[in-house]
């Protein structure tokens, strides 16, 4: 998708600018590319940055309720330090490193309600100017797609996903936010749990992924937390069903059961740290939601289950959080 807008601090007769990506989506830890594409005005102008800002749409809670706005995690300098003459077409190509804590925001194709952007930035004439947002695809790593496939195997379905201001404590997070995938419990742990959420911390060894379940029935028990490291490398050699299980029955042995259901808890041993200090807090999003098995978690994202919940208050801790401009 293209986007061209009059750089509007320099008015009628300005310079316009557009950003354009590569096509499809990018892995986290992967490369971003594309160019800015400048066209000259009416005068000529000196161009002495262009910027490129990664942006997420992300939501925080207070006391008074919650709100949602535009934060920036990565920010580059692309270009600069050029004239742009009278009517001058000018290309700055890119390539910029996606930070590997970057959230997915697609799954297999189908997307989960994460909007993430690139806004691109201009100082021109001693003014500053965001003169360009454009939307970017991200697929999980495979091994979180591994993980994910995992739980829709063994009957979890999806329910939502989205992005939290916030840091998990005692982990290596290095983004001010992260993601949440809100998951319906399968069947055999539908009487001790109300939700599970997965939350993946990538890096160049491998991803540690943190799970906070929520029990039924007001059991008293505060939300159970695990977490787990996994390698990159683990995605092909591993029995992934057996090793969801495991961190589930963990997460889920805390927790009476509250039913006739099955109830059983699979007993398979994975190691593992726990940890605890991570304040949930997200609710569950409106919307239908679908219990699936073995097609997969894509399932229900193809199924429409995904329900984006809009806050209309922007907090003071968000970036301009300005109006988008579609394609």
């Amino acid at each position: 998708m293209v986007f061209k807008r009059l750089l509007g601090s320099l008015g009628v007769g300005g310079p316009t600018v557009e950003t354009v990506l590569e096509d499809g989506a990018v892995l986290p830890g992967g490369t971003l590319r594309g160019e800015v594409r400048l066209a000259g005005g009416s005068a000529s102008y000196d161009i002495d940055r262009v910027t490129l800002e990664l942006v997420a749409r992300v939501e925080a809670e207070y006391d008074e309720g919650e709100s949602e706005g535009y934060v920036a995690f990565e920010r580059y300098e692309i270009g600069g330090g050029f004239r742009l003459g009278e009517g001058e077409p000018y290309s700055v190509p890119f390539a910029v490193p996606v930070p590997w804590e970057t959230p997915m925001s697609e799954l297999h194709g189908e997307p989960l309600g994460i909007r993430l952007g690139v806004r691109t930035e201009l100082d021109v004439a001693g003014a500053k100017d965001k003169g360009d947002y454009d939307p970017f695809a991200v697929r999980p790593l495979p091994v979180q797609e591994a993980v994910l496939e995992a739980f829709g195997q063994l009957g979890f379905g999806f329910r939502s996903a989205d992005l939290e201001l916030g840091h998990i404590n005692g982990s290596g997070q290095q983004l001010p936010f992260y993601q949440e995938i809100e998951l319906i419990p399968a069947p055999d742990y539908a009487h001790r749990l109300n939700e599970v959420e997965v939350t993946f911390l990538a890096h160049a060894g491998g991803t540690e992924v943190v799970l906070e379940a929520d029990g039924r029935g007001g059991s008293g028990v505060d939300d159970a937390l695990n977490r787990h490291m996994v390698g990159h490398d683990e995605v092909a050699r591993t029995d992934w069903n057996t090793v969801v299980a495991g961190w589930v029955d963990q997460l889920a042995s805390r927790y009476p059961d509250h039913g006739h259901g099955h109830g059983n808890l699979h007993g398979h041993g994975h190691s593992d740290s726990h940890g605890h200090g991570h304040s949930s807090g997200s609710g569950i999003s409106t919307g239908a939601a679908v219990a699936i098995g073995a097609a997969g978690l894509a399932v229900g994202v193809a199924g429409g289950l995904v329900a984006a919940e809009v806050v209309d208050e922007v907090g003071d801790f968000f970036e301009g959080d300005e109006e988008e401009e579609e394609g």
